[in-house]
């Protein structure tokens, strides 16, 4: 396997959704391996904030567009990762979350197939649903209901991969498949009202509010810190062997929601309470994935613990407040 420093220094990469928070962690880094990159969001959850320290970079641009809309050109890979990935978010805006992985992936995938470029597309573990198999394999199909409240980002993900495996197939276009577990850290979004369980948790905890637990609290999730999951996507792009590969991105270190809370509480000092909420429908009973594939493609895993992860975004909290 390459190096990724010498196999990204010479490429010219397009990261779609770059605004987002795994976006602008991917621009960052793939600029200091010497890569020319270009960013493309349209902002409907993007913040400029994100890459405001990068434009002074001769090898970085930023383009405020609709990846629905726009036709990729002159790429040697494309990091294909704008979509609405809060529930909530996603929830209201049901429409609005399906496009880009339908229509804007074909843009996408029309580029790469004409100019005989790359493609890593960052799909989700949403796609296994309520997973009856835990630890989660890629050979898993997936429990999703096609109809629920969920499904415009469960199902959109999912044609996604179809999309990309279908120009694999017919078309011989270097695809390449992340499958990214929770993933948080320094800019995930704070100010949203849609704000996922992580920062929420850290925003309640820091001005000693109620923390708001979904359900019953027993349902678990597998966080993986944002420096490790950036690194497996790298990773993918400069590993020549995985071409129309899947691979799970994710952590072994899978813990229920009810200790999450309790261990934020515990990390921020505060004094809050935890409160339960209404259960969020088709809500996953647990997720954590079987990482094999990765360690034995990419020789790779994550590096940062939980706890750990944790201080470090908690500190990045108090910094913005």
């Amino acid at each position: 396997m390459k190096k990724s420093t010498r196999v990204v220094s010479e490429c010219r990469i397009l990261v779609t959704g770059g605004a987002g928070f795994i976006g602008s962690w991917l621009c960052e880094n793939l600029l200091s391996l010497g890569a020319e990159v270009t960013c493309l969001d349209n902002l409907s959850s993007g913040k400029l904030e994100n890459i405001k320290h990068l434009i002074h970079y001769k090898n970085f641009r930023f383009l405020k567009e609709d990846i629905v809309h726009f036709k990729p050109r002159g790429f040697d890979c494309i990091i294909h990762a704008a979509s609405l990935p809060s529930p909530e978010d996603y929830m209201k805006r049901p429409v609005e979350a399906m496009l880009p992985n339908s229509l804007g992936l074909l843009n996408c995938l029309e580029a790469c197939r004409e100019e005989d470029s790359m493609m890593l597309y960052t799909s989700t573990s949403e796609v296994y649903g309520d997973a009856e198999i835990i630890p989660t394999p890629e050979d898993y199909w997936g429990r999703v209901n096609p109809i629920g409240l969920r499904s415009c980002y469960d199902e959109a993900k999912r044609f996604g991969e179809a999309l990309c495996m279908a120009y694999f197939r017919e078309y011989d276009v270097d695809v390449r498949i992340a499958r990214i577990f929770n993933c948080y850290g320094p800019r995930i979004d704070v100010e949203s009202n849609y704000a996922r369980v992580i920062p929420r948790f850290i925003t309640q905890a820091l001005k000693n509010e109620p923390i708001t637990v979904h359900g019953d609290g027993k349902q678990t999730r597998s966080f993986t810190y944002i420096t490790d999951t950036i690194d497996a996507l790298i990773k993918m792009i400069a590993t020549n062997s995985i071409k129309g590969k899947v691979v799970n991105i994710g952590s072994e270190e899978e813990i229920s929601i009810i200790e999450l809370a309790k261990l934020i509480i515990k990390l921020t000092s505060s004094s809050s309470k935890i409160v339960f909420t209404q259960a969020r429908p088709d809500d996953p009973r647990r997720r954590r994935p079987d990482i094999s594939k990765a360690k034995r493609l990419l020789a790779w895993e994550p590096r940062i613990k939980l706890q750990d992860g944790l201080r470090y975004t908690i500190e990045w909290f108090r910094r913005r407040s």
